[in-house]
Formats: structure tokens, sequence, C-alpha cells
């Protein structure tokens, strides 16, 4: 919103054609002089012992408006006004004071927008044509959602004003509020055509279009912002939004490229450079979202989030020893986060060991309770770590949960396996297998559990069904190879040769991560 506007002294003299006129309007402007010089309290000085002398005239409260206005004082201003609209109601400076005061101050009083409506409408009954007046009704109104009123007081401004950017803009986001996007699209036309665009005249209507929620006023948006990039008025606020839309259209090289652009134009702050690692996280370029978060991380180094992130990208990347670190400090920074348990938890049963993995789990638990991934992980925990009973409860009550279903009863048959309980271990596979029919582990479980009941046929069945799945699946060429070598069959070498190329892929995936 622009200053107030000082209005005054064609407004004093007119009122105040008596003898003493001319020391009212002598007053007013000295008081203008104090005000331009910055002497806000000794104009308001000078007018609290004029206002003595004057006390009906009208452009001396007015001007004190002006001064309490300026010194943030939004209650001691509006009196002032006010007063000056009561002695003199057609006066319009007091007016578009008035309502500027109200539209400077909307994040100090909720009433302060329908107010300055009221402002300008007053305004309007006198000088039903005048510019500003119709202007900013238009403006308010459509803040109000009321946008064929704020298309009618357009239609009130001259020929001339209606195609100033500022009126453009209002239009534009009228009719593409209303659905028109015929006329939305019509008014962007003449609106980035102006020479007198700016950015803030596009940047203030975005959010009106956006509200519609379509393809349309998306599209409008995107033609706006590009725009004002095409006319170089575009700076990082513009071409931050810019980025947005191009990722919303999934055009992530030019939402990307678009972001570098605001750190090349107001510096790499770590909330952009956040921002660049999830775009290049979507892309697939894990190695470009390290490089940006390592910088975030430089700049701010106690956020847990980026230390999360980086962790979690390092994971995708099989840099155990990276994620495993930056996952610690995460926890370190925010021990009350679930879910920063919840993946420490996770890297050190890969990389550490159960027993280190186990406290992760029980604290993601306490912190989220209704989640049953974190029982299933807990029991997942235990198992590994040979404590049975544990997890043979907490991989239960996992198996009670549609989401946990699948992982819970596999694990359940490997345990019962351990305990040399095959037809149990026989039947949680199988509930395993029926929720998920292309579970390659629980096959390759299946294949070993029907070898170990001399069941060779059904073994060698499950087992090539495992790999038919997932070809490199660790157990299920295992157990395949043993069942070859038990039966006799001559298929025992290349599968020998096969698991050897199985084996030596997986330990160097391991030894990768744990380096």
């Amino acid at each position: 919103m622009v200053s107030l506007r000082i209005s005054v002294w064609i407004l004093v003299l007119f009122l105040c054609p008596c003898a003493e006129a001319s020391s009212a309007a002598e007053i007013a402007r000295a008081v203008q002089q104090l005000i331009e010089q910055g002497d806000l309290k000794g104009a308001r000085n000078q007018l609290a012992r004029a206002l003595k002398q004057y006390p009906a005239e009208p452009g001396l409260h007015n001007l004190l408006g002006v001064a309490e206005a300026q010194l943030g004082n939004y209650q001691l201003a509006e009196s002032s006004f006010l007063r000056a609209i009561q002695l003199a109601p057609g006066a319009s400076g007091t007016y578009l004071n008035l309502g500027r005061l109200y539209q400077e101050n909307s994040t100090r009083d909720a009433q302060a927008l329908r107010k300055a409506v009221e402002t300008y409408r007053g305004l309007l009954k006198y000088h039903p044509t005048d510019v500003e007046g119709n202007y900013q009704c238009a403006l308010l109104l459509q803040q109000q959602g009321d946008f064929r009123a704020s298309l009618d007081h357009l239609a009130r401004l001259p020929a001339a004003d209606q195609q100033r950017p500022q009126a453009l803009a209002v239009r534009c986001a009228d009719h593409a509020a209303l659905g028109d996007f015929s006329q939305a699209t019509e008014a962007a036309s003449r609106l980035l055509a102006s020479p007198e665009l700016s950015e803030p005249d596009v940047l203030a209507i975005l959010p009106t279009i956006e509200a519609r929620q379509s393809k349309e006023s998306a599209d409008l948006q995107l033609r706006l912002v590009e725009g004002l990039v095409d006319r170089r008025l575009a700076s990082a606020p513009a071409l931050h939004k810019l980025a947005f839309l191009y990722e919303n259209r999934e055009r992530l090289d030019q939402a990307r490229q678009t972001l570098e652009r605001v750190a090349a134009l107001s510096g790499p702050t770590p909330d952009l450079l956040l921002q660049l690692a999830r775009l290049a996280h979507k892309q697939g370029d894990y190695q470009g979202a390290l490089g940006y978060l390592a910088h975030a991380r430089d700049l701010k180094p106690d956020e847990a989030g980026i230390h999360f992130f980086f962790g979690m990208v390092c994971v995708q990347l099989n840099l155990g020893a990276e994620a495993y670190e930056s996952l610690s400090r995460a926890v370190s920074l925010e021990p009350k986060n679930a879910y920063y348990n919840y993946a420490m938890g996770a890297v050190s049963l890969q990389r550490r060991g159960a027993s280190e993995a186990i406290p992760y789990f029980r604290k993601y638990c306490d912190l989220n309770p209704e989640d049953p991934r974190g029982g299933l992980m807990l029991g997942i925990a235990f198992l590994e770590s040979a404590d049975l009973e544990s997890a043979r409860k907490k991989l239960e009550e996992a198996a009670r949960h549609h989401e946990t279903v699948v992982g819970a009863h596999f694990y359940l048959a490997r345990l019962a396996r351990q305990e040399g309980k095959l037809p149990e271990a026989l039947q949680a596979v199988e509930k395993a297998l029926a929720a998920h029919p292309d579970h390659a582990d629980a096959y390759a479980e299946l294949g070993l559990i029907r070898f170990r009941l001399r069941e060779y046929g059904p073994a060698e069945k499950a087992l090539l069904r495992a790999l038919e799945v997932d070809p490199d699946n660790y157990s299920g060429n295992f157990n395949l190879l043993m069942l070859y070598r038990r039966i006799g069959d001559r298929r025992a070498e290349a599968q020998a040769r096969r698991f050897e190329e199985v084996k030596n892929k997986r330990m160097q995936k391991a030894q990768d991560f744990l380096r």
C-alpha cells in the first residue's frame, strides 16, 4: 500500500473563509513541512495546540491523522480522520487517507478491510467518479471475494485508467476467479504489454487466480510470471513462484534451473538449497541432491531436517557410513522425532546389528504408537538379536494390522523355522503369500521349509518362483543350490556358479554400505 497522502491545504482554505482562515492555513502549511521533514512529534505537538484554537477545523484533524498514522498510532489516526470526515463529509482527501490507513493496518484490525470498503464507498457517495476510490473499492472487493462488484467499480474508471496495469491486473484476477478465462487471458495480454507493468502488479493477483484451482488458472499464472521474466521484471520472489509452477507441471529441469537463478540473485539460503535438493531427488539425481544438502548443512549445521534428508539420500546411494553419521546427528538434534528414530533404527539394523537398532524402534513405538510398522521393525530387531519371545510378541501384534500383515507373517515363519516348528512356519509363510503373491523372500522361505520337510518337488517349485520374481534373490539362489546338491541334480554345478555371482554382488553392496 502506498504512503498516506497529505491533502489538506485546499480543504482548509475552502472551509475557513473567515479572517482566521489565514492563520489555520499557515499552521497547516507549517505542520505539513514538519511532517515532510520527518519531525512527526513536533507536528503533532503543534497540531494539539492549534486544535485548541480551531477545534472544528477539519484540515487540522486530517493532518493530525497523518502524523499519528506515520507514528504508528493506528487508533488515534483513525479517530482523527473520522473527526475530519464528520466536520467535512465531502472532502475526498480525508477518505483516501482513512482508507489507506485501514489497508495498511489490516493485520492489526480484523475489521480493517471491511471498514476500508465502507470508507471508499462513503467517498463515492460524494464523488462517484473518483478514480482512486473506485480502484481501491475494486481491489478490496476482489480480496473479499465479491468479484462482480469489483468489476463494476473498474467499469466506472475513465477509459485511460482502465488500461493502467493496476486496473488490468485486478480485472484479470476477477475474471479468472469467476471462471471467465477468455476475458482473463485478454486482460493478461494487455497487462503484460503495458509499458508501466511492474512485478507487484502480477504477484498481487496470483493468490486470487490460484484459488480457482483449475488447469486454466495454472496456465494463466504461468503465462503471467513467464511474462515478467520475458520483460526482465522478475526478481527472486517471482522466479520462486515460477519454479513452483514448473514443478507442478513436472517440468523439473526448468524448475531446478529457475531456482538456481534465484540462488544466483539472492544467495543460496538453507531453505532454497533444500528445495533444490528435493527437485534433484525427484529427478533421480541423488549425487546432485547431496551436493545441495552438504551446502545447506554447512550454512545451518544444527538443522536436524537437513541431516535427515542427507542420510536418507545416502541410503539410496548405498552409502552406509554417511547415512549412519547423518541420521545419528539428526536424532541427537531432535531425539523426539519419531521418523528420525525409525530411520536410524533401520540403518543400524543393516549396518551395526540388531541390538543397536532396538532402542530406536522402541522410541519410535513410544512416539508413534498408532503406527504398526514400529512394532514390526522392533519384532524384526528382536528376532535378529535372538530374543525370540520378544520377537514373537511384537510380530503377532503386527500380524493383526493390514499394513504389516505380510512382513509379520514372513518373519513369524522364520521364527518358527528357527525353533524347528516347521508346520507352524509353513502356515505363517502361506499367510504371507496369500496377502502378497509376488513376495520373492517369502517363496524362498517356503522353499526352505519344504526342503526341511523333505518335500523336494514343492520346494523346487517355490524356489523357482522366488527366482522368477527376483532373479538375484540371495536366499532363493542359495536354497536352490542346497536342494540340487541334496537330490543330486545335475543342475547343481550351474546353480553354484549362479549363486557365486549373486553372493559377490551382495558382498560388494554390503561392503559399500559398511565402509
